[in-house]
């Protein structure tokens, strides 16, 4: 790709902090059903304000219907709950305090605690409960507290169910909760594993969908739903640990084709209320830039951006973040502390050298 400095400096819309910043963004997302918005790394705080200020005018200007980010169902529909304003004595920093998997900065951090408080004002303006714009979370990582989510609601809900899908969950037991463990003796052929269990749990609660959604209108669809969604979870996560340590396209392509089918499964939801449901979602440029346009594609990968694309047409807007040096917040190995490290200047001839030779701030 051959792009001078001269045509960049034509082209740019520069961000100079003022209301019309997003002006050509909005216009871009007029029609839109989804906009996935991206970022280069986790943990650089300007991708996230940035990230944060766009959506707030998607959402407030667009109607955009709420956010579907790179986190894990649970923890986000804690924060999902505090931003619809269901829960009332919640804090802002409470809702986030659920967000405990490694990286936990990638959500527990500043800019998304600004954006929730904001989001909880926005919601102030819509009578019903049903109107409020949410957060919802798209990963697959969350087994052990998936299963315990559907436990907490059929205890509820159907105390003989409760004890029956305890019965199928605890297949997993074996491993003493170490989902790491599960899929290296699973995957290997040593163990067991417990995909019959957790797909015939997920069968059961679908079945029994109509009477538990007898109970009480939307508040029990809501339930229900998250219920299922964290069923949903647990069958798919079950599959995602026994492919994880081969490190292959499979549990690649798994894992964003859970995301894509949650995303769906969000809209198809919001639809009973919104008629045509309209969703941002957050994600690194690795899941929401369309993988048919890279090198993943030769790899046999696709991606959130590609599933979009195929599903959704022009009605999928594709936008990434990248920059030619910086800081980030990471660690040098999983689960180790975090650290404030120096980003690598961009490679010559790369799309960022050429932004950054352009010298428009």
């Amino acid at each position: 790709m051959n792009i001078d400095t001269e045509t960049i400096r034509h082209a740019v819309q520069p961000l100079n902090g003022s209301p019309a910043d997003f002006d050509g963004l909005l216009e871009l997302c007029q029609n839109a059903r989804v906009v996935l918005i991206g970022e280069a790394t986790h943990g650089t705080h300007e991708f996230y304000s940035i990230r944060c200020a766009a959506t707030a005018r998607l959402l407030s200007e667009l109607g955009f219907h709420g956010v579907a980010i790179e986190a894990d169902w649970p923890d986000t529909w804690r924060l999902n709950r505090f931003v619809k304003g269901i829960d009332e004595h919640e804090t802002a920093s409470g809702a986030l305090a659920g967000f405990r998997r490694f990286p936990q900065w990638m959500w527990r951090n500043s800019d998304i605690l600004d954006f929730a408080g904001w989001m909880l004002d926005h919601n102030s303006r819509f009578a019903g409960a049903s109107s409020k714009r949410g957060i919802y979370g798209l990963d697959i990582y969350s087994l052990n507290e998936s299963m315990k989510a559907v436990i907490d609601y059929l205890t509820h809900k159907d105390p003989a169910a409760a004890r029956e899908f305890s019965h199928r969950y605890a297949c997993f037991d074996h491993f003493g909760g170490d989902v790491r463990k599960y899929g290296l003796f699973t995957g290997t052929g040593v163990a067991r594993g417990c995909e019959n269990e957790v797909i015939g749990a997920l069968a059961e609660l679908r079945r029994s969908r109509a009477s538990y959604l007898a109970m009480d209108g939307h508040a029990a669809e809501e339930d229900f739903f998250q219920a299922e969604r964290n069923a949903n979870v647990v069958a798919d996560a079950e599959k995602y640990y026994r492919t994880m340590l081969r490190g292959d396209v499979q549990s690649w392509n798994l894992r964003d084709r859970h995301m894509v089918d949650t995303l769906l499964a969000l809209m198809d939801h919001l639809d009973r209320v919104h008629e045509k449901s309209r969703l941002v979602v957050w994600a690194h440029n690795s899941h929401v830039g369309n993988a048919q346009a890279t090198e993943m594609s030769k790899r046999g990968e696709f991606n959130i951006g590609q599933l979009c694309r195929e599903r959704f047409g022009n009605e999928a807007v594709l936008i990434g973040f990248t920059t030619y040096a910086g800081t980030v917040t990471a660690a040098t190995q999983w689960d180790g502390p975090a650290e404030h490290m120096e980003l690598r200047p961009a490679l010559p001839n790369s799309i960022e050298s050429v932004f950054h030779h352009s010298e428009i701030p």
